[in-house]
């Protein structure tokens, strides 16, 4: 299965983007640990996984502390190792996709929104980057919507917190 991995963290200088290496790692501590790494005194630190244009986790931590795990799909913990080292101990669900159905609070009553995939299963916690300005409801409608590959979501999500480019670089290098 192959997989990009790509962290960003916001720094006292504004974001920084490296490619992670998950291939040797033991635990979700390890995976940790290698994010801190990226940038040591980052108020925050983001990585993305992306795997087989098929799944897509994003991790979290503020502060070096408090993992906060989200993945696009349960399936990715039981295809791959790489799966199940990063969504292996996730047991609260995220919202059921079925919550998607219903349209989110917007000013756009017309929506042209692709079918959302009722065979995802997303885990963990999709309120990670809420904070941020994109709601669990948000993250949960990019991930499942048909024909949105987890490089789809990830530059989505990256251009509106302003590291866009810097992940864009990452993957052309």
């Amino acid at each position: 299965m192959s997989t990009f991995a790509a962290a960003v963290a916001r720094g006292k200088n504004g974001w920084t983007a490296s490619e992670l290496e998950l291939s040797g790692l033991a635990d979700i501590d390890e995976v940790a640990d290698r994010l801190r790494d990226v940038e040591p005194d980052a108020a925050l630190s983001l990585l993305f996984v992306e795997a087989d244009d098929e799944y897509l986790v994003i991790l979290r931590l503020d502060e070096g502390e408090d993992l906060r795990v989200f993945g696009s799909d349960s399936a990715f913990a039981e295809e791959s190792r790489v799966g199940a080292l990063l969504l292996g101990d996730i047991e609260a669900p995220a919202l059921e996709i079925d919550e998607l159905a219903a349209p989110a609070p917007s000013d756009d009553d017309e929506s042209d929104q692709p079918a959302v995939d009722p065979d995802a299963d997303p885990v963990g916690d999709a309120e990670l980057i809420a904070d941020l300005g994109i709601s669990a409801h948000k993250l949960l409608s990019l991930c499942g919507l048909e024909g949105m590959l987890p490089s789809d979501v990830t530059a989505e999500i990256c251009q509106r917190l302003g590291c866009g480019d810097e992940v864009e670089e990452l993957r052309e290098a």
